[in-house]
């Protein structure tokens, strides 16, 4: 058993909380918000968050440093403030504490994955990313999940998969940190688009040829950062997209849904207390790409809709009026 703190109390982290908890960890979890401390505190349960999880037994702290004093930490905020609270975190945080990274996104400013900003704020600090197919209710409720743990030290990935991994919630160990985090923030982005086209009643043809040209600006992104194609190809890569591409449950795809149905993104964020990571990572993901010499037409129209002003039936026409283009792997023919 192993004591685990977990820096953020939303669903992601109450569901983390939840799986650990119930596997016998010592589990102390950070909330910005004084309500859900007292909540948990007084009646067991997250009045804000999966306020249906039994959380007896999770100790909740509004205080960063209980919630760090421990055997790995969780970093599991929205992406953009992850710097805030790794730089908080520092003075605090002791030598050798694995930071595992569930915040899944690139930092809009400077464009750095998240990999980047703890390697900056938490200089020599081990570091993981939990990355993959994850609606947290499901993984609260103890229902089947696989999901990508990336770690470029093994010893300390594998004493990681035997913390957190349950008979449930089965963690596949990889080196590839960077490819794991490309795959958690592109598919943000392309989840949108599907909901968009759902919005729109495109049809099912239109959201897969979606999730397999999304799929290829993945992997154009993720390679030129360094990382491997298959790692794409992997829960952190396709099997998150799928899921997140999906589903009404998705957050970013129920953002897209409401979009093509003719809701102002303004009406639709307003109405919600949880983060839609994709909205913050259109403008990252494209903007990286940029520096980078990449083409990702399908994020940059995403990106056009929520930050340039963009009208949708106009995104939606210069996308199908981009010229033809050849498959993958078609001899003598670049990588679309």
């Amino acid at each position: 058993m192993a004591k685990i703190g977990i820096v953020g109390a939303g669903a992601w982290g109450t569901g983390l909380a939840a799986i650990l908890n119930r596997a016998g960890h010592d589990c102390v979890l950070w909330a910005h918000e004084v309500e859900v401390v007292d909540g948990i505190a007084r009646t067991g349960r997250n009045p804000l968050f999966l306020p249906d999880i039994d959380l007896t037994g999770v100790v909740a702290t509004t205080d960063v440093a209980a919630a760090i004093d421990a055997d790995a930490v969780l970093l599991v905020t929205p992406a953009q403030f992850l710097r805030r609270v790794c730089r908080t975190a520092k003075p605090v945080w002791r030598t050798g504490v694995p930071a595992v990274i569930c915040a899944k996104g690139i930092e809009t400013d400077s464009f750095a994955t998240m990999s980047e900003v703890v390697a900056e704020e938490l200089p020599g600090q081990p570091m993981a990313v939990l990355s993959g197919p994850t609606f947290a209710i499901e993984v609260a409720r103890g229902l089947p999940t696989a999901i990508t743990l990336a770690a470029t030290d093994r010893a300390i990935g594998q004493s990681l998969v035997d913390w957190i991994g349950t008979a449930s919630f089965r963690p596949y160990l990889t080196d590839d940190v960077v490819g794991a985090e490309m795959g958690g923030a592109v598919k943000n982005v392309l989840a949108i688009a599907c909901g968009v086209v759902g919005g729109l009643g495109f049809g099912d043809n239109g959201r897969a040829a979606l999730i397999t040209r999304g799929l290829a600006e993945m992997v154009r992104l993720a390679l030129a950062k360094g990382a491997r194609a298959e790692t794409c190809m992997g829960l952190s890569g396709l099997g998150d997209l799928i899921l997140t591409a999906s589903s009404q449950q998705s957050r970013n795809y129920s953002l897209g849904y409401a979009l093509g149905q003719g809701q102002s993104l303004e009406a639709i964020l307003g109405a919600r207390r949880s983060v839609t990571e994709g909205v913050a990572s259109a403008a990252s993901v494209t903007g990286l790409a940029r520096r980078l010499s990449i083409e990702m037409p399908i994020c940059e129209a995403v990106a056009g809709l929520l930050h340039r002003g963009a009208g949708i039936e106009e995104t939606i026409r210069d996308l199908l009026g981009r010229p033809f283009r050849d498959e993958p792997g078609f001899a003598g023919t670049a990588p679309a």
